[in-house]
């Protein structure tokens, strides 16, 4: 059998048909392949959770290691404290020199006068009782005792009259405060029952008990479930007090509380300075201006919840 030219052109174009198709079945099988076991995309990231919505006008938290804010609403809004005010009055009475703690202080008429007409918490002092500062600290800050804070800033303020005793001691609370570099806040009272210049921030206040809970003292007593003291009366005897109640209820409510303290009052609402410790970790905050005592203790475990979820 013979071929024509034409006939070779013709079987060489065959081959390079079959060629042209294996070369694009072969790449396409490539492909597929290729596409079966391309490296799977890679997870979408996990959301973080939703900052909470909290009942109170202001809230802050920071983590109590670096200060570094974890939530913020209204943080640097100035409001009324309450007996959070207590927590600088403390601090201040910590802070001084040659403190000591087992030093006594008579309880004066006019402290028991001050709870009476101001309708003032208070730790149920007696009048002519002596009482140790420690004792005072505990009554000022378990039961939020305004007696006892009335006690203290007379005990250390300076002048010859209380009167004079008293404004040296809040005196020293704005000065602490500006040391602090609480540029929101201002004291015209040692127990938050202020004349309308008594504020502070959600931010101030937490960078306040930040700093009072560097001290071992004020630590063991804001932790304090319930204290009882035994003070000395004026014929020489020894009374024992009913047992002061700590108002922070998160310390039977929320695991690792370690502190700080409550603030209620007609302007400010329901305030609550607070922290916590869990697995080495504190975290610490506050809520100003809730609408109950049962409503800031609720808003103030969403933070710690959405703190600890973020430190």
């Amino acid at each position: 059998m013979t071929f024509g030219v034409s006939d070779v052109k013709i079987g060489i174009q065959g081959i390079r048909i079959r060629r042209a198709v294996g070369v694009a079945v072969t790449t396409g099988a490539m492909l597929s392949t290729g596409a079966l076991y391309a490296a799977p995309a890679q997870a979408a990231p996990v959301q973080a959770a939703a900052a909470p919505s909290i009942v109170a006008k202001g809230g802050f938290v920071m983590n109590n290691a670096n200060g570094r804010t974890l939530y913020t609403k209204g943080g640097d809004t100035r409001r009324s404290t309450g007996s959070t005010t207590k927590i600088m009055t403390a601090k201040v009475v910590l802070a001084q020199k040659n403190l000591n703690l087992n030093s006594t202080v008579t309880i004066q008429k006019a402290y028991s006068d001050y709870i009476v007409s101001r309708n003032a918490s208070s730790a149920r002092l007696i009048v002519g009782d002596k009482v140790t500062v420690r004792q005072l600290l505990y009554g000022l800050m378990l039961p939020s005792g305004c007696d006892a804070a009335y006690a203290l800033a007379d005990k250390f303020g300076t002048g010859k009259t209380r009167s004079a005793r008293v404004k040296s001691f809040i005196g020293k609370m704005n000065a602490d405060a500006k040391k602090l570099g609480l540029k929101n806040t201002h004291f015209d009272s040692f127990d938050g029952i202020g004349n309308g210049k008594n504020y502070s921030t959600p931010r101030d206040l937490t960078k306040m008990a930040s700093s009072a809970m560097k001290n071992a003292t004020f630590r063991g007593i804001v932790k304090t479930k319930k204290y009882t003291a035994k003070t000395k009366t004026k014929t020489g005897g020894t009374r024992t007090m009913a047992p002061w109640t700590n108002t922070n209820t998160l310390l039977g409510s929320y695991s690792g509380t370690i502190g700080v303290k409550t603030g209620s009052g007609s302007t400010s609402k329901y305030c609550l300075v607070f922290a916590a410790t869990r697995n080495g970790k504190t975290v610490i905050g506050t809520v100003l201006a809730s609408s109950s005592a049962a409503q800031r203790e609720k808003d103030a475990k969403k933070l710690l919840g959405y703190g600890f979820g973020r430190i």
